[in-house]
């Protein structure tokens, strides 16, 4: 009885399915089962892998990126300290040749110095010549006149004229020379 009222109690039950279509469900599970295995999952596989394939490639595509702009950072970084090796070379020679070119016209202006001074003391040297030689000339008229009118005569003669001034102006030259020796 038991086993009856089971049974019974188990067509009643809406629960409870019925062998037959318990049978039916495994059945079409396993063909369903099948299916998904044979065509979707090989799919959904190859789909996978292909995301996957393409996440690490892009994750090396990113790696690679990262290694090029790190070795191009460090090349401008190279190159920075290069122009500024070179900038500082080119503002010491620019240093050096304006020191050079100073230099040059210091020694320049020295010398152009030194040979307006030496002309100066030529000029002054041709301008003593020439008022000695004036105040010689005037010494002599002078010392003619003042001689013609001591001695009376007339030293209108220029070769005794010229003898008589050259004499007087040795006895000065050596009157002044033992004068500035005593």
């Amino acid at each position: 009885m038991l086993k009856t009222e089971m049974v019974l109690a188990a067509a009643d039950n809406p629960i409870v399915p019925d062998w037959s279509e318990f049978i039916l469900g495994i059945v079409a599970f396993l063909i369903l089962l099948f299916i998904l295995k044979k065509y979707v999952v090989p799919r959904f596989e190859t789909a996978y892998e292909e995301r996957a394939q393409k996440i690490e490639g892009g994750i090396e595509k990113a790696e690679r990126a990262q290694a090029e702009a790190e070795e191009a950072l460090a090349q401008y970084k190279a190159q920075l300290a290069e122009a500024r090796s070179e900038a500082a070379k080119i503002r010491d020679d620019a240093r050096l040749e304006a020191e050079q070119i100073k230099a040059e016209l210091r020694a320049d202006a020295e010398s152009e110095s030194q040979r307006i001074v030496a002309q100066g003391h030529a000029q002054l040297q041709a301008q003593k010549a020439q008022i000695i030689a004036e105040l010689r000339a005037d010494m002599g008229r002078n010392a003619v006149e003042l001689a013609s009118r001591i001695v009376g005569e007339s030293l209108e003669d220029e070769a005794r004229r010229r003898g008589t001034v050259d004499r007087f102006l040795q006895e000065l030259e050596t009157a002044g020379a033992n004068g500035a020796g005593k």
